[in-house]
């Protein structure tokens, strides 16, 4: 029997001007779940998922978490102030940028939010961000400052920061596209280990064995449609839309190992 999803977005659309990123999508997930997104640079990857975290407000469409949900109609947000606040509060994003405040120190950075945000005390906010950085393998980077960071571990400093948020849901934005090839490796384990856990993950990635490999749905996006999506490993094989086949041809050799 097919658990109730946990992550739904119904109907999706978010336009700029004449330009429609995100055309009427519509996906679902299962809580302790992880879904990739993957497709061409500009198909409408990162303005669906910065719609979810409400970076950019949605045209149109119904978006839910668990219990929480928010509704946009003409650019116009349903419901209360407290019900968007209670939504976005449900997930944390690691972007491709990495985002981390150059002037404080790597501890401050992951500390930060939760003790502006959710009011914790500062030394059980650090506490809990060693603990973190221990974690991703960073622990005596603790008083570095991102300057002094690899883009690998400046990375994993972020997905820290946003784990530091205790969020039901995790967004990735091409995580790994800013980084040298030899330190792609390093954030895709953590990531790995994030979905070994049982966390709910969304993962727009070019990384197409990761995709195969760890992610429990796959959707591939083109024009800002969800043109197909099912198992990574059945879509990846087998691809049915001429598109599709298109764009896998470009990762030839990708699935060898």
């Amino acid at each position: 029997m097919t658990s109730p999803a946990f992550i739904e977005v119904q109907s999706l659309r978010k336009v700029y001007g004449s330009v429609v990123a995100v055309d009427d999508v519509s996906v679902s997930l299962e809580e302790g779940r992880t879904a990739a997104i993957i497709g061409s640079s500009g198909c409408g990857k990162s303005p669906f998922l910065r719609c979810i975290n409400r970076l950019e407000a949605p045209t149109a469409g119904t978006m839910r978490i668990g219990a929480d949900s928010v509704s946009f109609v003409h650019n116009r947000m349903a419901g209360t102030e407290d019900e968007a606040f209670r939504f976005r509060k449900s997930m944390a994003m690691v972007f491709q940028s990495f985002d981390l405040f150059p002037h404080m120190s790597v501890l401050r950075n992951i500390s930060l939010a939760p003790i502006l945000v959710n009011k914790e005390p500062r030394e059980q906010a650090e506490e809990a961000a060693l603990k973190l950085l221990q974690r991703v393998d960073l622990l005596n980077k603790a008083d570095a400052y991102p300057g002094q960071l690899s883009g690998g571990q400046a990375q994993r400093v972020a997905i820290a920061r946003a784990l530091a948020m205790n969020p039901r849901v995790l967004l990735f934005d091409e995580a790994t596209s800013a980084l040298d090839p030899e330190l792609v490796g390093e954030v895709l384990s953590v990531i790995k280990d994030l979905a070994s856990e049982g966390r709910t993950l969304l993962v727009v990635t070019h990384e197409l064995a990761f995709a195969r490999d760890v992610a429990d749905t796959l959707y591939f996006f083109d024009q800002g449609r969800v043109l197909e999506s099912g198992d990574p490993q059945q879509l990846l094989n087998e691809p049915k839309t001429e598109r599709l086949k298109g764009f896998l041809k470009r990762f030839q050799g990708v699935f060898k190992s």
